[in-house]
């Protein structure tokens, strides 16, 4: 299987599993990832965040395989006043 069908297969559920092993250097269940393991882990979530995650992070790998670092300015944009749950003035609180 060619590295591109990997990473299309991922669900997001898997990815979770991944983020979470390529953080904490283990799975879920409390197994230790080997030394392989890890570097494997780092490379499928950063080839997923790539290819098909949209984040709305601060740092993410873009396809190129270059870190994307986004302005404060990007990130007020991604996160304006539709994607807002509540709003409070001073008086309010």
């Amino acid at each position: 299987m060619n590295i591109d069908n990997l990473v299309k297969n991922i669900t997001p559920e898997l990815f979770e599993r991944l983020q979470y092993g390529a953080s904490t250097g283990k799975w879920p269940d409390g197994t230790p990832l080997s030394d392989e393991q890890k570097q494997q882990t780092v490379q499928l979530v950063m080839l997923y965040q790539a290819k098909i995650a949209q984040s709305n992070e601060q740092f993410t790998i873009g396809a190129n395989g270059e870190m994307i670092q986004k302005t404060k300015a990007q990130l007020q944009k991604e996160f304006n006043s539709e994607n807002e749950i509540a709003r409070f003035s001073e008086h309010d609180l």
